[in-house]
């Protein structure tokens, strides 16, 4: 963990709340952005899908909510990433994991018990409908920047205190989806899919923070498709978004939550955040 001095001790005292939200359009959803952080009061908020160029996110409206610290990487369509927080933001940048001239990837450190941990924010491609990458370029997109996440995760696991967080689009576990067997051929859910993103986990030695505070066999999720006149009822949910931790950072997660309320709010987005609290 990086010091931010060295004479302070490595790990004092502090707390520290992490979300992160797939927004489906920071503007459009800017107000369930300020109740989520009045109920809920995350130190740091990652956002995916924002939705918007870089000079169109409304800045001063989220610094008026507390977050005097972001850092973003958005333009206009389905994609843009950005990290707010209440803390100061370190070596913040957009990483290039894949050849893809797209939004989906941006880095921060944060203080954290007299120290640094790095926040990496990515938004995985969804991949279209259809599951074969020679008829449908999305999904040939899609397991391409999968493939280069396995590569990139080792390196940056290796500088240890980090977490990974956001939308990666894919269920890996049968218990991530509502029917494993009828999900199967669903892109999010194909073994082509779930068996890289478990490769990414592994290559990293990520620490899977939903799974370890809510086990299998229990089914966990995080994404509700519009389509469900009752989202509720039905539940046929998939677990699309993740919070991942170095081994290292791994003993301080104190508590893992999944918000699901916010799929019940007025023209909600169809993710919900998960808020991961961390405690030294």
């Amino acid at each position: 963990m990086t010091p931010l001095d060295p004479a302070a001790p490595p790990l004092a005292s502090d707390r520290l709340v992490v979300a992160t939200w797939n927004v489906n359009s920071i503007r459009a959803r800017l107000d369930h952005l300020e109740r989520f952080v009045g109920e809920r009061a995350p130190d740091v908020v990652c956002l995916q899908e924002t939705r918007c160029p870089d000079g169109s996110f409304p800045t001063a409206a989220v610094k008026a909510l507390g977050y005097e610290h972001m850092t973003l990487n958005s333009r206009k369509g389905h994609h843009g990433v950005a990290i707010l927080s209440r803390r100061p933001l370190v070596d913040a940048a957009p990483e290039q994991i894949a050849s893809l001239e797209e939004a989906r990837q941006q880095r921060a450190r944060v203080p954290f018990a007299g120290a640094l941990i790095t926040i990496h924010n990515l938004y995985v491609p969804a991949g279209g409908d259809i599951p074969d990458a020679e008829v449908n370029p999305k999904f040939a997109a899609k397991i391409a920047f999968l493939d280069a996440l396995k590569i990139w995760s080792p390196r940056v696991a290796a500088e240890g205190r980090a977490m990974l967080v956001g939308d990666l689009n894919v269920a890996p576990l049968p218990e991530d989806v509502w029917s494993h067997r009828q999900l199967l051929d669903v892109v999010s859910h194909t073994p082509g899919e779930t068996e890289r993103l478990l490769l990414v986990q592994q290559a990293g030695d990520w620490h899977d923070a939903v799974r370890a505070a809510r086990p299998v066999p229990e089914k966990v999720f995080t994404w509700w498709s519009y389509r469900s006149p009752d989202w509720q009822a039905s539940n046929k949910g998939r677990r699309l978004d993740h919070a991942w931790t170095t081994p290292d950072l791994a003993p301080f997660v104190r508590s893992v939550e999944i918000c699901a309320e916010t799929r019940g709010w007025e023209r909600p987005s169809d993710h919900v955040p998960i808020l991961v609290t961390f405690e030294a």
